[in-house]
């Protein structure tokens, strides 16, 4: 590219900061503007040097950027994804793409109707360990996957549910973090075709849920469990374990187990077990960790989303994938009522 792709974010939150952090590590791309009705927002935007707009109609009215991110509340994503399609503005949309599966429909034929790109912000899957795992699998280094397990514990602390929307329908540990999970496990294990699901909001008391467990089956015939809760201290969650967030600290554990007839695979630690010729519970059984070079995903996100907007790829993680996603999301929420 001999110029840089000017993309605006929209939201200067926590994930909207990131992504301005990652737009700052990606030479392809600039900041254009910062468009959030928060004071604090409008400083941010002079820290960075570039324009601040209160809401998106701001932006759209004046010089359009070459692409935009929308890491704004969930419930909006719709609705401001629809204003940017007209636009004509390729978006990178936070995930979820919508709270709803009906209403991310609207939004990905709209988009697809026009001709304007989506990417959804499931950047896990730019994680180099996620590509290496995808390709242990594919090769069959564990033989057909038989049961996975997921597990998300973490303890959000009582100042992130200052933001009210983070307590209502579209919110909760299942649509915010989950999500990425079931996200990578049906990337990595196959499609997701029914799900059981409890879930409970006794620790907070907020409108939506603080933990929940889910039982998944998968296309494949694997089954799985699934385990999300925002009010543990506790080790075994992507964010402690895969190192590609320094904000977080950092464990040796491993959040998902896949097991296959011929091994397992611990992630995010990469940890291939196997046995020899003869597999057997009585048989000696290694586990090698597979090394790859690490990169920020976020990061590869955003060199990625340039060339999504100049159309020299197609996006990774469309519209269309991540609605596939969220209809599981959906369906855990349908399971545990």
């Amino acid at each position: 590219m001999t110029e840089r792709v000017s993309i605006a974010l929209a939201g200067a939150g926590l994930m909207g900061r990131r992504h301005a952090a990652a737009m700052a590590a990606t030479p392809e791309a600039k900041l254009a503007a910062v468009v959030d009705p928060d004071e604090a927002a409008r400083g941010f935007a002079g820290e960075c040097g570039v324009s601040w707009y209160p809401d998106l109609a701001g932006l759209l009215a004046g010089a359009r950027p070459d692409g935009i991110v929308l890491a704004t509340p969930n419930q909006l994503h719709e609705a401001q994804g629809l204003d940017c399609v007209a636009a004509g503005l390729p978006m990178l949309i936070e995930k979820p793409v919508a709270t709803t599966v009906a209403s991310a429909q609207r939004l990905v034929d709209a988009a697809d109707e026009a001709g304007v790109a989506i990417l959804v912000g499931h950047h896990r899957r730019h994680n180099p360990l996620i590509r290496k795992a995808k390709a242990l699998i594919d090769d069959g280094a564990i033989g057909r996957i038989v049961t996975v397990h997921g597990q998300c514990w973490l303890y959000k602390p009582d100042d992130y549910f200052d933001a009210r929307w983070r307590r209502q329908a579209g919110a909760g540990p299942v649509f915010i973090n989950l999500i990425h999970d079931i996200d990578l496990l049906r990337y990595l294990c196959g499609e997701i075709v029914s799900v059981l699901a409890r879930d409970s909001r006794a620790v907070r008391g907020n409108d939506v849920e603080d933990t929940a467990a889910v039982v998944l089956t998968f296309e494949n015939g694997a089954l799985g469990t699934v385990l999300v809760s925002d009010t543990v201290v506790g080790p075994w969650s992507w964010e402690m374990t895969a190192k590609e967030n320094p904000a977080y600290p950092q464990t040796d554990q491993a959040c998902y187990l896949i097991g296959g007839t011929h091994g397992s695979l611990e992630l995010p630690n990469l940890r291939l077990w196997h046995q020899g010729e003869e597999r057997g519970w009585w048989q000696p059984i290694t586990g090698d960790s597979i090394g790859v070079t690490a990169a920020d995903p976020v990061v590869e996100q955003m060199r990625h989303f340039c060339r999504v907007i100049q159309g020299v790829e197609e996006p990774l993680v469309s519209g269309r994938e991540a609605a596939r996603s969220l209809a599981v999301i959906e369906a855990i929420k349908a399971a545990a009522r």
